[in-house]
Parts: structure tokens; C-alpha cells; sequence
């Protein structure tokens, strides 16, 4: 069970990094946004970290 949680851990803070990188601070605030809106079962939170790492991703095609 440790090395199980050990491996999540990484696993989130390593794909936290990679986020970070590529996107700069508003991709990991758009994830954690999601992030806290779905362990709050918050749709409306959930939703705008959603809408924020979308239009990331879309970049400057809007």
C-alpha cells in the first residue's frame, strides 16, 4: 500500500510539473480548479477549471 501511494504521488506531482512547463502558471491553476472541483463534487468549480485548461490548449486558434 505505501508504494502504491509513493507511485501516485509521483505520478501527480511529476504530470503537476509537466503541466507547468508547457503551460505556465494559469495551466496549473486550471488544474487545480478541477482538481478541487471534483473532490468537492463542485460542478461549477470543476467546470471553470475545465473552461481554463481548454482554451490553453486551444491557444491562439480563439
Amino acid at each position: 500500500m505505501p508504494a502504491l501511494a509513493l507511485l501516485s504521488a509521483f505520478f501527480v506531482v511529476g504530470f503537476e510539473q509537466m503541466v507547468e512547463v508547457k503551460y505556465g502558471a494559469t495551466g496549473v491553476v486550471g488544474l487545480l480548479l478541477l482538481t478541487i472541483g471534483i473532490k468537492a463534487k463542485s460542478p461549477a468549480v470543476s467546470s471553470v477549471g475545465a473552461v481554463v485548461l481548454a482554451l490553453l490548449l486551444t491557444g491562439p486558434a480563439i
